[in-house]
């Protein structure tokens, strides 16, 4: 697909890596990435000579395959086959043709993003399927861990990222670093990014940097502890 193309070709050579380059100085030792897709800020993240542990999720089963198959050599990656949520059960994933867009949250099909994007997949949906997958809380999943003082937890859900911080309520305290995705596009129903401002402003976490991608439809940005910080 074309615009599938377009936007792995702009995220690979250009967003990733102002990204990764903002990240350089920053002595980050432990990545958590959720919705790590194929793998492609793994990747990226490997060049940071710093880091020396990513945990991923990534709840699609036949992207989770592909994730296996590429870093199934790397020790410093663990890979984790679910998506993060408030809390621990099982839910119905909407899988579209283009998989770094598959969502839990409830399309808004009148959204003029998405019918742009249906036009562009030439098709009156870009969902092609159902999809089980489980879900686990972060506080859940990490009850046992404790963070070393420079961890980055990015988060890329497709509108479902407060769900994710709601998750996180309590070992969020331990995160230095958030990167989470801010889509433009009112492609979700009762999705605000202001709720997840919110959430991280009564956090502690201050607003650092904004990355803007190319095509302007979404931009990622990058928190800090200001009590981790000081």
């Amino acid at each position: 697909m074309i615009a599938e193309k377009l936007i792995s070709f702009l995220d690979r050579n250009l967003h990733q890596k102002r990204i990764i380059k903002f990240l350089q100085n920053k002595s980050i030792k432990t990545i958590v990435d959720v919705g790590a897709h194929k793998g492609e800020f793994i990747e990226y993240s490997l060049a940071l000579k710093s880091v020396d542990k990513i945990i991923a999720f990534e709840p699609q089963k036949k992207i989770f395959n592909l994730l296996k198959e590429k870093f199934i050599n790397n020790n410093k990656i663990n890979l984790n086959n679910f998506a993060l949520d408030k809390k621990v059960g099982k839910k119905n994933m909407k899988i579209n043709k283009m998989s770094a867009t598959s969502t839990l949250s409830v399309i808004d099909q009148n959204s003029l993003y998405f019918k742009i994007k249906n036009f562009l997949l030439h098709s009156k949906t870009s969902v092609i399927y159902e999809e089980e997958i489980d879900t686990v809380s972060f506080d859940i999943f990490f009850r046992e861990e404790t963070f070393d003082k420079n961890t980055l937890l990015k988060i890329d859900t497709e509108g479902y990222e407060l769900n994710v911080l709601k998750g996180s309520d309590q070992k969020i305290k331990e995160i230095k670093y958030i990167l989470i995705e801010n889509q433009f596009a009112k492609m979700y129903k009762s999705v605000n990014f202001k709720d997840c401002h919110e959430f991280l402003r009564k956090k502690n976490f201050k607003l650092i940097k904004k990355f803007t991608f190319p095509t302007l439809h979404y931009e990622d940005r990058l928190y800090i502890n200001e009590i981790k910080n000081i």
